[in-house]
């Protein structure tokens, strides 16, 4: 509801963020607060439209800004901030006429039929090389469980999980082969074309999914073995759809084992401690490419 003298603090919850709305007239007595004299969460984030003549002050915040907390219950993801006001003299005075106050903030969005994972599918794609005659390498992507020990027997995700993925490819009589995974893009039916679509891997190699500030998504490193790439996804929707079906697919490659790593054959995550990309193997100026979005393109 609009914030009123009788309700002075107004939240709207929206899909990536919160909008509070406060009216300066805070206790309902006509005496209008200071707009700096209030912040939202423990972060003490500042206003972003606040006017002297104005009577409310309005705050935007990310759900993950600001420090606000995430509780995860079966059915629900709980966002919890506050917001705070606290009365500072006004010029010389050394006296406050208000008391300070903090208004707890919850934000709940529903965990449950959100998504799920049916279309990961095997595929195969010729290998040709020098060493070896040409013949048909089998390709696959599997949900495994979480110590990535065995293949997951659901298929179905809440909001909140992280999706386990393993690429793997069965090299036969082949030279060692080193697999990468040069895109994945999810959609809501089979053709990976089609509208809406979210690239979660991109310019060939770069998981693009994790530098978002509100995932975790990325390879693990090191592999267990070269034929093999395993990365996490973080459990997502897309935004006014209510489908609970969405087709992952990935174009999955090989190079030689013994070739190093390139801007072309690479697996890239991007650390959020360094705020830079760091490859599963080779060295690190192999994925500068990932943030410039100028890495060479397998065609």
């Amino acid at each position: 509801q609009a914030a009123a003298p009788l309700h002075p603090v107004a939240v709207q919850c929206q899909e990536a963020q919160v909008v509070v709305k406060v009216h300066r007239d805070l206790f309902g007595m006509g005496r209008l607060v200071k707009a700096a004299d209030l912040t939202l969460g423990p972060a003490a984030c500042l206003p972003v439209a606040q006017s002297a003549a104005e009577t409310m002050v309005t705050f935007v915040a990310g759900l993950h800004e600001c420090g606000s907390t995430l509780q995860l219950t079966p059915d629900s993801l709980i966002y919890k901030t506050s917001l705070s006001y606290k009365p500072t003299p006004s010029g010389n005075l050394v006296i406050v006429r208000t008391n300070p106050a903090v208004v707890p903030i919850e934000c709940h969005y529903p965990r449950k039929s959100n998504v799920s994972s049916n279309a990961v599918r095997p595929t195969w794609a010729p290998f040709r090389s020098t060493l070896s005659a040409e013949e048909r390498l089998m390709f696959s992507l599997r949900l495994m469980n979480d110590d990535w020990s065995t293949e997951r027997l659901s298929n179905g995700f809440q909001l909140g999980e992280s999706l386990h993925l393993q690429a793997d490819v069965a090299s036969g009589g082949h030279v060692p082969l080193r697999l990468f995974v040069d895109d994945c893009v999810a959609t809501l039916s089979p053709d990976r074309n089609s509208s809406p679509r979210y690239a979660l891997i991109d310019l060939s190699g770069c998981l693009v999914d994790g530098r978002l500030d509100d995932t975790t998504s990325a390879f693990i490193s090191p592999r267990p073995r070269q034929e093999t790439l395993q990365f996490t996804v973080d459990a997502f929707k897309f935004a006014g759809d209510d489908r609970n079906l969405i087709y992952i697919t990935c174009h999955l490659k090989v190079s030689p084992a013994d070739q190093a790593p390139n801007p072309l054959n690479k697996a890239c995550s991007f650390n959020k401690a360094s705020s830079l990309w760091a490859p599963v193997e080779g060295t690190g100026d192999i994925c500068s490419c990932c943030e410039t979005g100028n890495c060479p393109s397998y065609g």
